[in-house]
């Protein structure tokens, strides 16, 4: 109930005045039954301007920080995400992904619609990031169709670690549905999971435009937060 409050009186209104998000290819939305919306991940503003220009509800799975801040602040993140219907994952450890299958599988075994970021954290710089196999087997076993989502001007409005974003138009383009129905049963093999997940993110990729990384983002920024420690450290920064 809270949700669709939030979509069409409180919350939806003021996104749509304030980014009029342009949309394409919403007719690649099925109208029911089960379906992964995998799309790239720019900005913390994704969350709420794709949700908006759905007809139908979309649950994301959300990382578990967003339900465990600290003080005032915290409590209304985490109450805001839960009343939305969001799910908290958590990414750390070795059953983290695992545990987001779960999640994810209960979600369309009610025959709902599953947002999902394949890079499995946002874009610190824009570009588009090799995508985690996750996608490929929730999509496998639940035997639903994946459909391609690119989220464009979203970074520019609000990079990560900017809390206003700025105001300006955004686009929301949807893909045909891909349907990996000839892989069904393989979703233990290595090789098929690799060729799927990469088959999304060249779809994604075709959408959005972007510059491509064949590298993890999360690998990627640990990388280059290491470099920027070892070129200047704590000692010498003001």
């Amino acid at each position: 109930m809270f949700y669709y409050l939030l979509k069409y009186v409180f919350l939806g209104p003021v996104l749509r005045l304030l980014f009029r998000p342009r949309t394409e290819g919403l007719e690649h939305i099925p109208e029911d039954g089960a379906a992964i919306v995998a799309g790239n991940h720019l900005s913390f503003s994704d969350h709420f301007l794709m949700p908006v220009v759905l007809k139908r509800r979309i649950t994301f799975l959300a990382k578990q920080e967003y339900f465990t801040g600290p003080g005032i602040k915290g409590r209304l993140t985490a109450a805001f995400f839960r009343s939305a219907g969001q799910i908290p994952v958590d990414r750390s450890g070795k059953e983290a992904g695992q545990a987001a299958i779960r999640e994810g599988l209960g979600v369309l075994a009610k025959g709902e619609l599953l947002g999902i970021y394949p890079e499995g954290t946002r874009s610190h710089d824009g570009r588009l990031y090799k995508g985690k196999v996750g996608v490929a087997v929730m999509a496998l076993k639940a035997g639903v169709p994946v459909i391609p989502c690119a989220m464009v001007g979203t970074f520019e409005i609000q990079p990560p670690g900017q809390v206003v974003p700025k105001i300006k138009r955004v686009r929301v383009r949807f893909g045909e549905p891909l349907d990996f129905s000839r892989y069904a049963g393989m979703e233990n093999d290595k090789t098929v999971l690799r060729a799927v997940t990469d088959e999304i993110m060249y779809r994604i990729l075709a959408l959005s435009g972007q510059e491509y990384v064949d590298d993890y983002a999360a690998k990627v920024k640990e990388a280059q937060q290491a470099e920027q420690q070892r070129k200047f450290p704590p000692r010498f920064r003001r």
